[in-house]
């Protein structure tokens, strides 16, 4: 079926890119299909969220790599002509949409944090961060298919409609691939996950030492919160662990509160918190980026700031 497609792996991904994929073909007056592994989102859940057709990948045999699906799903796409479609970008998917951009002679633009259909021009609109993010670029789309990558977390997952309709089809099962997974190995995890946190305070270079980083797990034990870091404290400095890093060397999140302590607001940094609803900032540099991105700030030296703070909440 023609218009904006959707690959995706697991439900979060499904409802994710669901919720960029509406948005899209609405602009475009184009259907949705989602293609979608089997044990992930239901074609249901995919239907009630915006897709018109599903597509169901078949299960694997033990030992195939997800990557196995694309003589099917390019066989699909062949058939079915979307002029989109949209992938998440974690290291699997960045893998899977480059090689299916190989195999159907296609664009492909990784990491899109916007995306917008002109309808003037009838052409795909993308923003990605370039230059380490020191930069946007603003790409448009020459041609179709084009294949985009979404950083997780970037996009509001759709929500369910009640009295939607939609078809669902279940793909052939793959050919043998001649990958096979020998052995599988977690990332060990040394921190909390703080991608689901409803608050974070984030610990910047304006600490001075490891052991004052105590004052915010303070408050954020406080606020009811975990701890979040910038690239210099965990990567550099290695005073918390890299599962703590916000941004887009990190983790993406979308907290309720925000909280950036001794945080200038480059934007390799703020990318990561572009979902935040409310951003707090506490710096006693009067002209840190981050007060421009901030919906509540204090311009004071956070030694005497967040004392006073906990103080407070404590009363």
């Amino acid at each position: 079926m023609p218009g904006v497609w959707i690959v995706a792996e697991t439900r979060e991904q499904a409802y994710e890119l669901l919720g960029a994929a509406r948005a899209l073909a609405r602009d475009m007056g184009a259907a949705v299909t989602a293609v979608v592994a089997g044990g992930s989102a239901t074609p249901g859940e995919c239907i009630a969220r915006g897709a018109d057709e599903v597509l169901v990948l078949a299960g694997l045999a033990p030992g195939e790599p997800f990557g196995a699906h694309l003589p099917v799903i390019e066989q699909e796409a062949r058939g079915g002509s979307p002029e989109l479609i949209l992938l998440s970008a974690t290291a699997r998917g960045k893998e899977t949409a480059a090689r299916l951009a190989a195999r159907l002679g296609c664009g492909l633009c990784s990491g899109c944090t916007a995306l917008a259909f002109d309808r003037e021009s009838r052409s795909l609109r993308m923003e990605r961060l370039a230059y380490g993010g020191a930069a946007i670029q603003k790409l448009a789309a020459p041609s179709t298919p084009v294949i985009v990558t979404v950083p997780p977390r970037s996009v509001e997952p759709a929500a369910p409609l009640e009295g939607r309709q939609g078809r669902t089809r279940e793909l052939p099962a793959p050919p043998p691939s001649a990958v096979k997974i020998v052995e599988r190995k977690p990332k060990e995890k040394v921190a909390k996950d703080i991608t689901e946190a409803r608050v974070i305070v984030c610990a910047g270079r304006g600490f001075e030492r490891k052991e004052d980083l105590a004052l915010a797990r303070a408050l954020a034990d406080a606020l009811g919160g975990e701890l979040g870091a910038t690239r210099p404290v965990t990567e550099e400095l290695h005073w918390l662990p890299e599962d703590l890093c916000i941004g887009l060397s990190g983790v993406q999140v979308k907290p309720e509160l925000y909280v950036g302590l001794g945080v200038s607001g480059q934007v390799q940094h703020m990318t990561g918190v572009r979902g935040a609803k409310v951003v707090c900032a506490v710096n006693r540099d009067e002209n840190a980026p981050i007060f421009a991105l901030s919906d509540f700030g204090i311009v004071g030296d956070l030694y005497d700031v967040v004392p006073k703070i906990l103080e407070a909440l404590r009363k």
